[in-house]
């Protein structure tokens, strides 16, 4: 549904007057122009979609204007001007255009979405080959130095034991005192966790 509304400027033909009153009446305005109007907006608009009637209205108002300036012949009239002054379209026209921007925007959302889930992708490819690469260093630095670096770990490993039983109330030391006399190299002490 579009509504158009037009403006006419129109006048009689001087010499054809007298043939314009018999044929047509003194009221021949009211009678012939809305019907003119009709018939020619009818035929014109019909062949432009929504949008092009936005798009292309100069050309449909020119258009108009020469269906209309011939038609008008026919019943004695010139029409000095013919432009469109008023375009709308109907509730439903408006409603389909909001429904096109809705999904032009979830549209593009979406497509937000999947850069941001390619981008965390990217993410953790670059963390696991670091990863990776961090491996690969610390293998290579034990083929070099040998079990080093596990030794290392491992002494690192047992001050923490170590500090931690230290703190605890429920342990017992026993020293070995068997051996040599002096408790020194003579065979290893015990430490017992008493925990429940």
């Amino acid at each position: 549904m579009v509504n158009i509304k037009l403006r006419v400027l129109w006048r009689p033909m001087i010499d054809e007057l007298p043939k314009l009153y018999r044929e047509l009446g003194t009221d021949f305005d009211e009678r012939v122009l809305p019907s003119i109007g009709n018939e020619v907006l009818k035929s014109v608009v019909a062949q432009y979609n929504a949008e092009e009637l936005l798009s292309k209205r100069a050309e449909v108002s020119a258009r108009i204007k020469s269906e209309m300036i011939k038609r008008a012949k026919t019943f004695h009239l010139e029409f000095d001007d013919v432009a469109i002054t008023h375009l709308t379209f109907g509730r439903e026209f408006m409603n389909a255009i909001e429904a096109k921007q809705v999904a032009s925007q979830e549209a593009e959302r979406q497509q937000w979405v999947v850069k941001r889930a390619e981008q965390e992708r990217m993410a953790v490819v670059t963390r696991a080959e670091g990863e990776a690469e961090a491996a690969s260093i610390i293998t290579k630095a034990m083929e070099k130095t040998g079990n080093a670096i596990v030794e290392v770990r491992r002494i690192d490993a047992a001050k923490e034991i170590t500090g931690k039983l230290a703190n605890s109330r429920n342990v017992v030391y026993l020293p070995n005192t068997s051996g040599s006399g002096n408790g020194i190299g003579g065979g290893a002490n015990l430490l017992l966790g008493l925990d429940k």
